[in-house]
Formats: structure tokens, C-alpha cells, sequence
């Protein structure tokens, strides 16, 4: 049945807020590391309250489209903010906690029997994923693409067709959380870091370690900005 004739429903104002703050950025040319005006003018300047635009601040800060230093202003981490609609949003947020308690439960299973099994072939394949991601890093960019060689490596070590089959059942929620993992202030790196420990361990033939730093890896992940998101339910006038 068609969802095509669904109710129709209002912007919620600090949507329309996102929206004048996207052809701001635009029409002015800013970038990265440029300052947005302050909540206090912006609310001025478009005619809204402060606590629409201060809900707009939140949706781009946790799309990790601006930083919000305490005291000192919200700035820009790209050179534009292509935001993700509010609604798009919420459903991954609704889904998250699932897909990141699946992740734990598999990848550390997956890390133990690495840590049992893996061939010099295996070693190689997440030695060489960990320097992709390094790179990414280095350029500027999050790393999404070596994170994701890292664990399927990890996946092949284990040498499981049934637990390799589980993760390929999840990949498409898999990258959705790991896209929000890395685009955290900061986390690309610490994710990197905790990468080379699973490796060790794994390398070391040590499973015991290889599933608490796999754990400790994925309770990682699982801290994002959008689980603390509150969504504004109500539609604004």
C-alpha cells in the first residue's frame, strides 16, 4: 500500500532555520573553520526564537557539520552544511542501539576466533587496512573506507561462514554506524589507535584480548552525539 498520500504536516521552524543557515554558508562563501554568528543574532536576524535556532545548532552539530566550543561560538567543520533531513534522523537514531548491541555481540566473538585462527594472509589484509585508514586521516577525511576493510578483515580471520554471513545480513546498518562513530570530534584517531590494539591481540594469538579490545572498540562507537539527541516532536507555527 502506497505511503505516497500519507497526512501532510508542517516544517518544524528550526528546520526552516537549517534551511536559511545552509544558503547562508552558501551564499557567503564560508568554510571550514569559519564562525557562524551567534544563536543571540541569528535569532535576530531571521525573525525566530533562540530556542529554534538553538535546536538547529543541535540537528549540525550532531550531523558533525559545525563544532560548538563552550564560550566560544559555533564553527563550521566543512565547507558546507549539506544536512541530513530531520526525519532520516530519527529513524537511525531509533535503530542505532540495536545495531551497535548486534555489532558487540558478533565482532567480539569474530575478534576471539581471529585470534585463533587467522593465517599470515589475514595479518596482512588488516596491517594494510590500517594504514588505508591511516591515510584517509592524514588527508583530512574520516577514515570510513579503512575502517571498513579493518573489520571485514577481522570478519575473514575468524574463518566463520555463519558469523561472516551474519555481519553481511547488517553491513548496510554497520555503515550507518560507523559513519556516526567517525564523523565525532576527535574519534577518527582514537579509532585508529583501537584498531592497532585488536591487532595486537590478534597477531599476539591472544583471543582473551582480542574481544576486550574488540569490546572496548565497540562501547566506543556506541558514544555518539545522536543518542543524546532529543527530537522535537511538536510541529511550530
Amino acid at each position: 500500500m502506497t505511503d505516497a498520500l500519507r497526512p501532510m504536516t508542517r516544517q518544524r521552524l528550526y528546520e526552516q532555520v537549517l534551511d536559511r543557515l545552509r544558503a547562508y554558508v552558501a551564499e557567503g562563501g564560508l568554510g571550514a573553520g569559519d564562525r557562524l554568528p551567534t544563536e543571540r543574532d541569528l535569532a535576530q536576524r531571521l525573525g525566530v526564537s533562540r530556542a529554534s535556532v538553538k535546536q538547529a545548532i543541535v540537528v549540525l552539530e550532531v550531523q558533525g557539520l559545525v563544532e560548538v566550543r563552550h564560550g566560544g561560538g559555533t564553527y563550521l567543520v566543512r565547507d558546507s552544511l549539506d544536512v541530513e533531513p530531520v526525519e532520516r534522523m530519527v529513524e537511525r537514531r531509533r535503530r542505532l542501539p540495536d545495531v551497535l548491541e548486534a555489532r558487540e555481540a558478533l565482532e567480539t566473538k569474530l575478534a576471539e576466533l581471529a585470534a585463533e585462527r587467522r593465517t599470515e594472509e589475514d595479518l596482512a589484509a588488516m596491517r594494510s587496512a590500517l594504514a588505508h585508514m591511516a591515510r584517509e586521516i592524514e588527508e583530512g577525511d574520516h577514515g570510513v573506507e579503512g575502517d571498513r576493510l579493518f573489520h571485514t578483515a577481522v570478519t575473514a580471520a575468524a574463518h566463520s561462514g555463519i558469523l561472516a554471513e551474519f555481519m553481511r545480513s547488517i553491513a548496510g546498518q554497520i555503515a550507518e554506524s560507523r559513519t556516526e562513530s567517525l564523523r565525532q570530534p576527535h574519534r577518527p584517531a582514537r579509532s585508529l589507535a583501537q584498531h592497532q590494539a585488536i591487532l595486537d591481540a590478534i597477531e599476539s594469538g591472544h583471543p582473551g584480548r582480542a574481544a576486550a579490545a574488540m569490546r572496548r572498540h565497540v562501547r566506543t562507537v556506541a558514544k555518539v552525539r545522536l543518542l543524546d539527541w532529543e527530537p522535537e516532536e511538536g510541529r511550530e507555527p
